[in-house]
C-alpha cells in the first residue's frame, strides 16, 4: 500500500520514511510511531482493513482495461 494503514497518509513528506513493523510474520508500514501504537491497540481492525484494500488492488489489477 502506499498509505498508512491507520491514518491513510501517504508515506513519506512531512513524516518521512515510513515505520516497519512485522505482525505475525507480515510487514506492515505505518506513517508513524503512534499509528503503530494505535495498530496494537486493535490490530484485528486494521489487518481487516489492510486485507481489504489488498483484495481490492487486486480485483483492479485484473480487470480488463476498458476501450
Amino acid at each position: 500500500l502506499k498509505t498508512c494503514i491507520v491514518s491513510g497518509e501517504e508515506y513519506g513528506g512531512d513524516m518521512g520514511d515510513p515505520v516497519v513493523m512485522t505482525y505475525q510474520g507480515r510487514e506492515i508500514k505505518f506513517c508513524c510511531s503512534s499509528c503503530v501504537k494505535k495498530f496494537k491497540k486493535d490490530p484485528e481492525k486494521y489487518i481487516k482493513k489492510l486485507e481489504a484494500e489488498a483484495a481490492k488492488r487486486k480485483k483492479t489489477e485484473k480487470a480488463p482495461a476498458a476501450k
